[in-house]
């Protein structure tokens, strides 16, 4: 094999000629609302983007979503999914500003913003060597969303009080590639001062020390002002996790809002919420809505849309500040008890109606369950429908429900009407457990004084990310009955994507563990070809899942790094974790609603010396 050959310069290459609306690239509808959302970089080629705010995005040929217990709960009209426009029939859609604006050639090694380089039209290379750019590898920003340049000059002149830019210099960029750390990325400048390399940068008074503060820039926001903020900056890799955490909410389609007239109406709502009873009537009729629909009036439209009207009237918008406090704590309790409630339920599948929940309980008993597992109810989901809501992002930082609204940075200038979100369908299998059983075993002294130690390090976390806000902090969900449920969701999804076929990352779990609720909900809503081919709800056939989850209890039993994993007081980011590991417990991202956190093995199978029983123990 011959070595690989040098890079070509592309001298004399024509133009491209510029057009209104010049497209950089494509991703998924999904992507833009869980990776490349609004304030995240993207690359295209050899260049780097940063994804605008949604009052710059072309909507008119956007779909709109409904999900009026989302929406309600996040304060907004409705969704709407990413913009996708034909390329054949328009030229705009989602769109995007160059960041970050330096740029380095790795010939000549100049650094400076891109617009100095005076690239041709629709490419980034200098126009002296011909080489193609590379956008700066580093950024900095602040834990309340604000994002800038690397300050390259401030740097390479520290010490100098000379203006930024004064000395008149060139600035260069220089990686030799020797080592892959920090100390072998030199910056320097023509006017003579000593190369400094960017060994250092990352720490977390590096910026500080040099004077540096935050300009409170948010260059994802078109004509936005620098605000003001007296949040410390940090360096950043331009590709790392922490320069983007979405913060998005979820929730499940269920009846009524899923079926007959809800469904029904929920596509022309943003029409006639502003029309009287006569016009929302004239137009069902002209539009001959109800064509397809004789079991429905023109009077059922009207009632329906009055009772939604009536429900977002219900909501009201708090004005003293707790808004993020409302969404972390009501969000959870409002819209999960009502799934809880109809998954509880059999929702029967209607072969004349198009229904996007199906929940009925398996065709045979589930005694076996009932008395050597304690389960209380077992229900086959056999379709639901999710829908994913971006309402806001942080830096530096992952969320956290103690944040405050300084750490919210927003997606639009001004308060959006609508949010960015994607649905899609699935299936699932909810268990509940025995609630007698589990009432005895949750208020046992030791499954209390477990839970107690990832509780006290929550809230003191908790504590530490609410120091800068006037909010209360939120209570932790750190309960021996979260614990023992989340386990339970962890292991189920571990052992069904061996004994399933279906990956750990596409499936997901959500939990039910608020005040009278003891369930969990093991589903697959993704927008593959895993989504909803019944290998989930076949999981959930008794004799199956008695199989299954002796298998997964068996192997939740040992874990190939006890006994440090089991006799651990505290493990995990933040010391939130008991007796849970890579090895057993945790995850893919994707599938845990809470960044595998608040989890205990013990809770399932007890501790080896029999001083802490499982739930599952005899």
């Amino acid at each position: 094999m011959g070595p690989v050959p040098s890079r070509t310069r592309r001298r004399g290459l024509p133009a491209t000629p510029a057009r209104t609306a010049r497209k950089l690239g494509e991703i998924r509808r999904a992507q833009l609302i869980t990776t490349y959302g609004v304030g995240a970089m993207i690359a295209v080629e050899n260049e780097s983007f940063l994804v605008r705010g949604i009052d710059s995005w072309d909507i008119s040929k956007a779909p709109v979503i409904s999900e009026p217990r989302l929406a309600r709960q996040l304060g907004v009209s409705g969704f709407r999914m990413p913009p996708a426009p034909d390329p054949d029939s328009a030229q705009d859609g989602v769109r995007a500003v160059r960041f970050p604006e330096m740029y380095s050639c790795p010939h000549c090694h100049q650094l400076q913003p891109f617009r100095r380089f005076n690239s041709p039209a629709g490419r980034a290379e200098c126009s002296n060597c011909q080489e193609s750019l590379v956008p700066s590898r580093f950024v900095i920003a602040c834990a309340h969303g604000h994002l800038e340049d690397f300050p390259y000059w401030k740097w390479v002149h520290r010490g100098n009080r000379t203006g930024s830019g004064g000395c008149g210099g060139q600035l260069t960029f220089q990686a030799d590639g020797s080592t892959a750390s920090l100390r072998a990325v030199l910056i320097g400048c023509s006017c003579g001062v000593d190369k400094v390399s960017m060994e250092g940068s990352f720490r977390r008074q590096a910026l500080r020390d040099l004077g540096i503060r935050c300009g409170g820039r948010r260059p994802w926001l078109k004509d936005s002002p620098a605000e003001s903020c007296q949040e410390p900056p940090r360096t950043l890799q331009r590709g790392s996790s922490s320069v983007w955490f979405p913060v998005m909410y979820s929730a499940l389609s269920i009846p009524p809002w899923s079926q007959g007239i809800a469904r029904l109406v929920a596509p022309y709502y943003d029409i006639f919420k502003e029309e009287d009873s006569t016009s929302i009537k004239t137009y069902v009729r002209m539009q001959k809505l109800l064509l397809h629909h004789p079991n429905y009036t023109e009077d059922d439209v009207a009632a329906e849309v009055e009772r939604r009207r009536a429900a977002e009237a219900a909501t009201v918008e708090p004005a003293d500040g707790t808004e993020a406090t409302k969404r972390a704590g009501d969000y959870r309790r409002e819209l999960y008890e009502g799934e809880y409630r109809s998954l509880s339920k059999p929702h029967p599948e209607v072969a004349e109606e198009e229904q996007e929940f199906v929940c009925e309980p398996p065709t045979t008993p589930i005694d076996a369950l009932r008395s050597s597992q304690g389960l209380a109810q077992v229900m086959l989901v056999k379709r639901l429908r999710e829908v994913r809501a971006l309402q806001s992002f942080r830096r530096v930082e992952e969320p956290s429900p103690a944040d405050s609204l300084q750490r919210e940075a927003a997606i639009s200038l001004a308060k959006p009407s609508w949010l960015p979100a994607f649905e899609v369908s699935g299936e699932g299998v909810f268990v509940r457990l025995a609630p007698e059983r589990l009432r005895i075993w949750e208020e046992q002294p030791e499954q209390v004084a477990r839970a107690g130690r990832i509780r006290k390090n929550h809230e003191k976390l908790l504590s530490a990310r609410a120091s800068d806000s006037d909010k209360p902090v939120p209570p932790s969900p750190a309960t021996p009955r979260f614990l023992l449920l989340h386990a339970l969701a962890h292991i189920l999804i571990n052992e069904w994507s061996l004994d399933g076929g279906y990956p750990a990352a596409s499936l997901r779990e959500r939990l039910y563990s608020e005040e009278d609720m003891a369930g969990v909900l093991i589903y697959t809503a993704t927008s593959d070809s895993a989504g909803s081919l019944g290998g989930v709800v076949a999981q959930g056939e008794p004799d199956r899942l008695q199989a299954s989850l002796r298998s997964a209890l068996h192997r939740a039993s040992w874990c190939s790094n006890d006994p440090l994993c089991m006799e651990s007081e505290a493990s995990g980011a933040d010391s939130l974790n008991m007796a849970a590991c890579h090895t057993c417990l945790l995850l893919p991202e994707t599938s845990c609603e809470n960044n595998n956190i608040l989890l205990d093995r013990a809770a399932l199978v007890g501790t080896p010396d029999g001083q802490v029983s499982g739930f599952f123990t005899r």
